[in-house]
């Protein structure tokens, strides 16, 4: 193949090599407009499996690396003047400096045309003369700018100002330096990358920036290579104490705003993109670097793999992208943690630690915890101490206080709709589905969507409290509930509207009834999504007649036993669709501003708070975001949680979006819970109102991290439920968890071991002299250039 390759950087330099080693008579050409020794940046940082993915293809270039890394296991936090330092992690970083030139070598050495200093020709040119042409030019690239309307890239500009820098301070681990300024606050990421150097970044909130002073140099043209030495002397200033009396250097350094680069296409053609030409990742969670290097492997394999071109880029996008969005998801997981960090410098140092440590998701509990046994431990009597309870048991199995109401555990089973009543009334089946989840362990079982008139149904299958026999029936299965189980179970009222008289969810959600339809109605003429039926807007004497059927079936509620009363103000439903302006398009005292919008759930609110029982808490679901432009967002999220819970909500469950079918959301494990979190650190902890966390929370471990880290109060577990009724049971086995968390029904109880299967739980035999545990490990390894650790 000829190949053009533009841009020299780690990537583009891993894949010329790459392919002349496989086939020598490759002929491989890469144009870098910078000089070989122009390196930008300091260090960079590298996983195992990259570095065993190097390994296995340049097993010479991989010991080359090797031989120049840093090593270490441990990372410090140092936060209100404590130092708190957590082992088993594994880092191996080196200069970025030595890297390139490591690779310029090994690219001279295969015979590959590496042109420095030098623009390469105009793509078109390129395509024209070279049966490949590879993008590795970076997250301002030239080639994905030309070809967008291929690439359709969207690039994502963050809100935080950062700069990188190094110092002269070799780090024995890796450094998170978070300081409280008069201003906000600021935060250093560094690690060390050699026997004399150290990266050395810089990050706060734009907010805190500007207030800073720091925005005094803003729209100054710096040229390539040159610093911004104002804001680089200020910052020897500021953080002299964390520097120890070392230096601090700039390379290039400036303030930026990370841009997180997507593309709905890698390729066309033969033309292809890598590394940040294609993707970028925020640097708190690993390095360009890495992603890049892995890029290039990929490709290069999938060239070598597949007969032609098309196929093999195809296989390329096929192979990576995956892994890259997985990358992605946490990187924004982590970039959004520590913009927000501002939110979190009231916790405990322990738990303040355990929740960075678990930002992005891809540490939790049980990660650290194998990693490092003590700080897990720690981690685990900080929460105790700080909810007031003594003994080790896991987080999820601690009691929790939910206005007066005592729950056993911090385990809801969600609302899940199961269209499955006649007219109105829930039967057998909803015996045994709720019956079934309050034997199964959770501490508060929740009804689906129970409608408080015909008309506020969403579908003809769905339950509704607008008459005796239907509170009868429900007396019937909280009764079950309470004397065959110590759960606790509560009421979800609402009402449809807009998104009402629909088919049954398996025969065509949200389409409208071919037949034996009602009128829907909501808070303007505005239909849910192509092809439904556009609401009647409401009169007052409308919302006066609904404020009645929530009053109503608020009080059958409390009839019929249920412990505890949410108000359904999420999912697009009609309390839902007042509160966003993507469905409330009125322009009277109940549409416009967001205090309007509020103006007719608070009304429901009170009403309903009014008739329930005052010992018996009521809370509020909503969504937090509308996952659309124009829409709610989760700052407005946190001004309706605010308005809730002021008129006496005792807590608010988060969920988000459902409000048009325009929506896009951005899903993944644990995805809605940073807007509890953001919920919960802004105004519900000062107030001591709940917060419940929900939306693909599917493992113990998951609600164990987000409860360690304060995320949320309680978790709400749907689907994982549907999949294992007793899952919260199965949960504490897994966990050697026995207590009155986690009771089992006494018929039940000879089952509450985890069975054996077949023989991968024999007892085997013997066969070493030691065991494992004779050899004592050091989890806490440090970087030490004197006596620097062989290997990790």
């Amino acid at each position: 193949m000829k190949i053009a390759i533009v841009g020299g950087g780690p990537g583009g330099l891993y894949f010329a090599a790459l392919m002349k080693q496989l086939d020598a008579t490759h002929e491989v050409t890469v144009w870098e407009r910078n000089a070989p020794d122009d390196t930008f940046g300091f260090g960079v940082v590298f996983s195992d499996e990259t570095l065993g993915g190097i390994e296995n293809a340049d097993t010479e270039f991989a010991e080359a690396m090797a031989s120049r890394f840093a090593r270490w296991t441990d990372i410090d936090i140092h936060y209100r003047g404590e130092s708190h330092t957590i082992g088993g992690q594994g880092f191996a970083a080196m200069s970025r400096k030595e890297l390139l030139h490591l690779l310029q070598e090994r690219c001279r050495s295969l015979g590959v045309d590496v042109r420095f200093s030098t623009l390469a020709p105009d793509v078109g040119e390129l395509r024209a003369s070279h049966d490949l042409v590879v993008g590795a030019d970076g997250v301002n690239s030239r080639i994905r700018q030309e070809h967008s309307d291929v690439f359709r890239p969207t690039l994502d500009r963050r809100h935080s100002k950062y700069m990188w820098l190094g110092t002269d301070r070799v780090f024995e681990a890796f450094q998170f330096f978070i300081k409280e300024t008069e201003w906000g606050t600021m935060q250093v990421h560094g690690y060390p990358y050699s026997d004399s150097g150290s990266t050395f970044i810089v990050e706060m909130h734009e907010d805190v920036w500007r207030r800073a002073g720091f925005d005094a140099t803003e729209g100054t043209e710096f040229g390539p290579g040159t610093s911004d030495e104002q804001a680089v002397d200020r910052i020897r200033g500021l953080f002299a104490e964390e520097l120890g009396g070392h230096q601090v250097f700039a390379n290039n350094s400036k303030w930026l705003n990370f841009t997180t680069v997507r593309n709905e296409r890698w390729h066309h053609g033969g033309l292809v993109l890598i590394g940040d030409a294609a993707h970028t990742a925020h640097f708190s969670i690993g390095s360009g670097t890495k992603l890049a290097m892995e890029d290039a492997l990929a490709l290069a394999a999938c060239l070598h793999e597949h007969p032609d071109t098309e196929t093999a880029l195809t296989a390329y996008e096929t192979e990576r992208r995956p892994v890259v969005e997985s990358t992605q998801r946490a990187a924004q997981a982590s970039l959004e943690w520590f913009e927000n960090i501002g939110m979190y410098v009231r916790q405990e140092p322990t738990q303040f630690c355990f929740n960075l440590l678990t930002r992005s998701r891809r540490i939790t509990y049980d990660n650290l915890r194998t990693r490092d046994q003590e700080f897990a431990d720690r981690v685990d009597a900080a929460f105790a101490k700080s909810q007031g309870l003594g003994g080790s048991s896991p987080a999820m199995f601690q009691p929790f206080r939910l206005g007066q109401l005592e729950l056993k555990n911090r385990v809801v089973v969600s609302p899940m709709d199961m269209y499955s009543a006649v007219d109105g009334v829930p039967g057998d089946f909803h015996l045994v589905h709720l019956g079934s989840k309050a034997m199964g362990g959770a501490g508060l079982v929740m009804t689906e969507m129970v409608c408080v008139s015909p008309e506020g149904r969403i579908t003809p299958g769905c339950t509704g409290l607008w008459n005796d026999e239907q509170r009868d029936s429900w007396a019937r299965i909280v009764s079950f509930a309470h004397e065959r189980s110590t759960a606790r179970i509560g009421l979800q009222i609402g009402h449809s509207g807009r998104k009402g008289s629909t088919r049954l969810m398996w025969e065509g959600m949200d389409e409208p009834l071919p037949e034996g339809n009602w009128e829907t109605v909501g808070p303007s003429s505005v239909a849910y999504g192509p092809g439904c039926a556009v609401p009647r807007e409401l009169t007052r004497e409308d919302m006066d007649g609904i404020v009645a059927d929530f009053v109503a079936a608020a009080h059958r509620g409390a009839e019929a036993g249920f412990d505890l009363l949410e108000l359904h103000c999420a999912h697009g439903y009609l309390l839902s669709s007042f509160l966003s302006p993507i469905a409330n398009h009125r322009t009277d005292e109940y549409g416009g501003s967001l205090e309007n919008r509020l103006r007719f759930p608070l009304e429901v609110f009170d009403a309903v708070r009014e008739a329930w029982p005052a010992e018996r808490p009521m809370i509020v679901r909503i969504s937090a975001t509308d996952w659309v432009p124009d829409g709610n967002t989760e700052h407005d999220a946190v001004e309706i949680a605010r308005a809730f819970i002021a008129h006496g909500a005792n807590g608010i469950d988060v969920s988000s979006g459902q409000v048009t079918k325009d929506e896009a959301p951005a899903f993944g494990r644990s995805y809605q819970t940073p807007f509890a979190d953001r919920i919960r650190h802004e105004i519900a902890a000062a107030t001591g109102t709940a917060v419940i966390a929900v939306g693909a929370i599917a493992s113990y471990d998951d609600v164990n991290s987000i409860l360690l880290a304060g995320r949320a109060d309680l978790c709400a577990v749907g689907r994982t439920h549907l999949y294992d009724p007793h899952w919260t049971l199965h949960a504490a086995a897994e966990q050697d968890y026995q207590g009155e968390a986690a009771q089992w029904p006494v018929q039940f109880g000879a089952g509450r071991r985890k069975p054996p299967t077949a023989r991968t739980d024999a007892v085997r035999p013997r066969l070493s002299l030691l065991r494992a545990d004779d050899t004592a490990q050091d989890i806490h390894l440090r970087w030490t250039p004197s006596h620097a650790p062989a290997s990790v």
